[in-house]
């Protein structure tokens, strides 16, 4: 069995279709999710589900007390679904290869500190691109920058908004992030 741990800061669509589809798989354990904000959605799948949750602020984050929590869990892939905050160095040399992040644009365009979520979207309309789409990537030290395990492209139309295409990488979030996991696992 592989343990998965996942991160959220939001809502955590991402998180709930990662547990839908593996659902009924025993391959596959989510053990713990790691959240930074008190009043996140995925706090509410966490208790739904029955998963652990562990809610970090920045000083615990970037304490070595933080890698003693993660290691009870015998984490074999933790997964950024959502998860807003830089990964310190400590955290990716123990989890070498072994930590995920999905972000709502074709890598390199639009990635970088403060480049999530609508402030993607919109740089993307105003600079008026054709096509976006989703990046699942390894994480390194750097901010979008870690080998680019796949790449998926939505077309954007000229009457997008920042909602539609969100709307239509969450599909594609919804559909691929899944799959990679499990091809890594």
């Amino acid at each position: 069995m592989k343990n998965v741990i996942l991160f959220a800061s939001g809502g955590g669509s991402n998180v709930q279709a990662i547990l839908d589809y593996f659902s009924g798989n025993n391959k596959v354990h989510f053990p713990l999710i790691v959240c930074n904000k008190a009043q996140a959605g995925v706090l509410d799948i966490a208790e739904r589900e029955g998963i652990d949750f562990l809610l970090i602020d920045r000083t615990t984050f970037k304490s070595e007390v933080f890698l003693d929590n993660l290691e009870a869990y015998d984490a074999d892939l933790l997964v950024l679904a959502g998860f807003l905050w830089k990964i310190p160095t400590f955290l990716i040399k123990a989890y070498d290869r072994k930590i995920i992040n999905i972000h709502p644009s074709l890598l390199p365009k639009y990635g970088g500190k403060g480049m999530y979520g609508s402030h993607v979207h919109q740089a993307v309309i105003e600079n008026k691109e054709v096509e976006s789409g989703i990046t699942i990537h390894l994480v390194n030290e750097e901010y979008d920058k870690g080998t680019i395990l796949l790449q998926k492209k939505v077309e954007v139309l000229g009457y997008d908004t920042p909602e539609t295409l969100a709307n239509k990488i969450h599909v594609l979030e919804h559909e691929w992030f899944s799959q990679v996991i499990e091809s890594l696992i």
